[in-house]
């Protein structure tokens, strides 16, 4: 029953028209959205108007909640749903907002609290329904479409990451063969990662990627939509598997 009332309302979101108003903000504050064709900005929109109705924003530590929020995160956020036909963050209930970076008094693995200790936080996902954001960091990673890094995109790829019950840097694919080539290519490029790291060099994906298999996901999910060009170069198979699984093709989007 929930599953026909839920269908019945997701098509009347898709029909209703995106305000004019959130337009701005999107044409605003998010690069990637005038470099979208028109059909894909398009479901991106219905898209968000979905996501802004399901989820619930809350503003913490005298963060106000307006539009500007909600189009900014829910617009980033969708783009990694864009043309994989998939739910709309079904795990996800809660997004908390803080105006800067928080300090994180636990920390929770699988819903379960691991260990205790003070952390300061830009963004945090968790298996149980919440994502916390800083809302400056958000605002500016959403702004600056091309320097690889974005909070909003990050803890939204650890979703994706956790809807087979598990958050171990490996979404949900199609099949098998998906399987197997997916562990091949992130197996190796983290392995070299780290390796890289150990020697005391630099490499371009950032370092936090070397954290565990969940954490060099997230990053490469932000490489992917941010420097597609550089990481499709320098890591043609990691961008060939991060493209099969977005549908996407970020690296060939044209510049407007």
């Amino acid at each position: 029953m929930f599953g026909i009332v839920k269908r019945l309302r997701r098509r009347r979101l898709r029909r209703q028209p995106f305000p004019a108003a959130w337009r701005a903000i999107a044409e605003r504050n998010l690069p990637f959205y005038r470099r979208l064709g028109d059909d894909d900005r398009r479901e991106l929109e219905r898209l968000i108007v979905i996501f802004i109705a399901e989820k619930s924003f809350e503003g913490c530590g005298g963060q106000g909640i307006d539009d500007e929020v909600r189009v900014t995160v829910a617009g980033q956020a969708c783009l990694l749903l864009l043309r994989r036909d998939a739910d709309v963050y079904p795990r996800l209930d809660v997004i908390l907002v803080y105006p800067t970076a928080v300090m994180v008094e636990r920390e929770e693995h699988e819903g379960v609290i691991v260990r205790a200790g003070r952390r300061i936080h830009l963004g945090e996902s968790w298996t149980r329904g919440m994502v916390i954001l800083a809302w400056d960091h958000v605002l500016s990673g959403a702004r600056v479409g091309n320097d690889g890094a974005n909070v909003t995109l990050h803890e939204l790829a650890h979703q994706l990451d956790a809807e087979d019950g598990a958050m171990d840097g490996t979404p949900q694919l199609e099949g098998g063969a998906r399987y197997r080539s997916w562990a091949k290519v992130f197996s190796a490029e983290y392995d070299a990662l780290k390796a890289t790291l150990r020697r005391g060099k630099r490499s371009d994906i950032d370092a936090y990627g070397a954290t565990n298999e969940p954490e060099f996901f997230a990053v490469v999910t932000e490489m992917f939509f941010e420097k597609p060009t550089a990481l499709r170069r320098r890591h043609p198979e990691l961008y060939d598997e991060l493209r099969a699984f977005y549908r996407q093709d970020p690296a060939s989007w044209p510049r407007r």
